[in-house]
C-alpha cells in the first residue's frame, strides 16, 4: 500500500473537498481524484462519495482513515528516528590501529569520538598492519588503519598520511651517518629490520630489490621499540619512520639520514570493507578519523640530526 496515496486520501477525507485537499497537497485536482482511484482499486471498495458539497468517506472510508492515520504517523515516527539516529548514532565502533599509531592517536580519536558521539562506545585494538589485516577481513574490527597493505578486492584503501623512512644509529658509535643516505649504499650499513611478514621490511625489500641492492640484514626484530634501542646503543643501523625517532631524548641519541635515490615513504591507509556494510556509527568514525591531523600528530619536535659523512661510508 503506498503510503503517499495514503496521505492523500487522509487530505481528502479530513476536508471533505477535492480541490481544498489538491490546494494544501500542491497537485492538481483530476491528479488528485487518479490516485484515490488508485488506491480504491487496490483495495476493492469505494471510500469516497461525491455530494454535492464536495465528498464524503464511505463506510470503507471512515475505516482507512484510521489504519492511515495509525500508518502515516508510525511512518513519520521512524524517519524522525533514523534522522536522529544518523545525527547521534548509537551503539559500539572497533577501530583497528597500528601500536605506533595507537600511542599518539588514541587520544585524540577517543576525545573527539566522544564529543560527537556521546551515546556511542569506541573500541581501539591495536595490532601489527598484516593481523589488523585479517581481523578486517573477519569483521573482529569495522575499520583500520594499515601501513602499506597489499592490494586486496574485499578491502578499500584511502591514504592519509605519507612519511619519509630515515636509517638511524648511534650518534656515539662507529658508524657516521650523512643527512642524506642513498638506496644504493644500504649494503654498507649492517641493518636491524622487522621479520616478515611487516609492511616495513616488504618496503625496503621492494624499493631496494628494484635497483638491484641487497640489504645487509644482521638481525631481525619485530618491536619498534627494541629496534631502536638497539640502534642508539650502536650495535647497528636501523630503517624507520621519521616519527618513530621524534623528541628530543631520540634525536640527541640518534644520527639520522633520510634516505633518497629514490626516497622511500611508508603510506598510512584508511581500510574499510567492501564485502560488508558499514554501520552508521563506523561511517561517521571513519569520518571522524579523516579530519585528525594525523601529520601534526607525528611531527617532529626538532630537526632530525646527521652526522658527518665518514666510517661506513
Amino acid at each position: 500500500m503506498d503510503l503517499k496515496r495514503l496521505e492523500y486520501f487522509l487530505q481528502v477525507a479530513e476536508s471533505r473537498s477535492l480541490s481544498r485537499a489538491g490546494e494544501r497537497l500542491g497537485i492538481s485536482q483530476p491528479s488528485l481524484s487518479r490516485q484515490i482511484g488508485l488506491l480504491e482499486q487496490e483495495l476493492g471498495q469505494h471510500l469516497l462519495v461525491r455530494n454535492g458539497r464536495g465528498v464524503e468517506p464511505t463506510e470503507a472510508g471512515l475505516r482507512l482513515m484510521e489504519h492511515a492515520r495509525a500508518l502515516l504517523a508510525l511512518a513519520a515516527r521512524a524517519k524522525e528516528d533514523l534522522q536522529t539516529f544518523q545525527r547521534a548514532p548509537t551503539g559500539k565502533v572497533v577501530v583497528g590501529l597500528p601500536p605506533r599509531i595507537a600511542r599518539v592517536l588514541t587520544s585524540s580519536l577517543v576525545q573527539r569520538f566522544g564529543e560527537r558521539f556521546p551515546d556511542a562506545s569506541i573500541s581501539v585494538a591495536e595490532g601489527l598492519s598484516t593481523s589488523m589485516r585479517e581481523w578486517l577481513l573477519a569483521g573482529r574490527v569495522e575499520l583500520a588503519l594499515l601501513y602499506d597493505p597489499p592490494a586486496s578486492p574485499q578491502l578499500a584503501f584511502e591514504s592519509l598520511f605519507r612519511e619519509d623512512l630515515v636509517l638511524v644509529t648511534a650518534t656515539s658509535g662507529r658508524l657516521r651517518l650523512p643527512a642524506r643516505v642513498k638506496v644504493d649504499d644500504l649494503e654498507r650499513y649492517p641493518l636491524i629490520l622487522p621479520s616478515q611478514p611487516n609492511a616495513i621490511r616488504s618496503l625496503v625489500e621492494k624499493v631496494c630489490r628494484s635497483r638491484g641492492v641487497h640489504p645487509n640484514v644482521v638481525a631481525e626484530v619485530d618491536a619498534v621499540e627494541t629496534i631502536t634501542e638497539l640502534a642508539a646503543q650502536g650495535y647497528a643501523c636501523a630503517i624507520l619512520p621519521r616519527s618513530a625517532v621524534r623528541g628530543p631524548q631520540m634525536e640527541s641519541s640518534l644520527a639520522i639520514g633520510t634516505l633518497v635515490s629514490p626516497g622511500i615513504k611508508n603510506d598510512l591507509v584508511l581500510a574499510t570493507p567492501r564485502s560488508r556494510p558499514m554501520t552508521q556509527l563506523a561511517l561517521g568514525c571513519a569520518e571522524l578519523i579523516r579530519t585528525l591531523d594525523i601529520g601534526k600528530l607525528f611531527k617532529p619536535t626538532r630537526s632530525a640530526r646527521g652526522g658527518a659523512t665518514h666510517g661506513a661510508q
